[in-house]
Parts: C-alpha cells; sequence; structure tokens
C-alpha cells in the first residue's frame, strides 16, 4: 500500500475536523490562524504505526503529531492525521508526499 494523501477527504486536510488531543495547549505558537496544520493520509497499510507515519511524514517538515486512526477494536482504519508545527509544512506535505510509499 502506499500512503497516499488526499486534500479534503472528510474535512481532514483544514484542521477544522480534528483538534490536539489534551485541551490546554493553545498557548505558545500562533501559528494556526495562518493556514491548514493538519494533513489526512489515507490507504496506509494496516500495520502502519504512529512511528513510521511521522517519520515518513518528517520529509515536509516538523511533525507535532501522527496518529493512525483505529476502530473500536483496536485495528487500524488504514488512514491517519499528522500535524505540522506550520501550515507550510503541511501544504509541502500535501504537494510533495501525495503517492508516495510508505510501508509498500
Amino acid at each position: 500500500h502506499n500512503g497516499a494523501m488526499r486534500e479534503g477527504d472528510g474535512g481532514y486536510v483544514g484542521g477544522g475536523g480534528w483538534h490536539r488531543a489534551g485541551g490546554g495547549g493553545g498557548g505558545g505558537r500562533g501559528g494556526h490562524a495562518g493556514g491548514n496544520l493538519s494533513v489526512y493520509v489515507g490507504n496506509l497499510a494496516y500495520e502502519t504505526s504512529w512511528q513510521d507515519l511521522k517519520d515518513h511524514m518528517r520529509a515536509a517538515g516538523n511533525v507535532d503529531k501522527a496518529d493512525v486512526l483505529k476502530s473500536d477494536d483496536g485495528r487500524s482504519k488504514g488512514c491517519g492525521i499528522v500535524l505540522y508545527q506550520k501550515s507550510h509544512e503541511a501544504a509541502r506535505a500535501i504537494r510533495e508526499l501525495q503517492n508516495t510509499e510508505l510501508n509498500g
């Protein structure tokens, strides 16, 4: 499987569909308003871990967090969300890492 990224799937690319867990972390960087920080990654191999995803997506910039979405039984849904520190890094990931292979 390749980690093909598609813009707009489920509203994930755009930050509105997913928020950082833990709450209360809004202070510090004010980069949120400048653009989208999160990137939806689809078509992942089921064995891909969040560490694999984070390592692969680092090619586009500094990754704050990477999550592989899981179903209620703990199995991977084959997709994930990557949160970048800066919006231009997220945009670069969408542009440059689209249709790249991860654990292929």
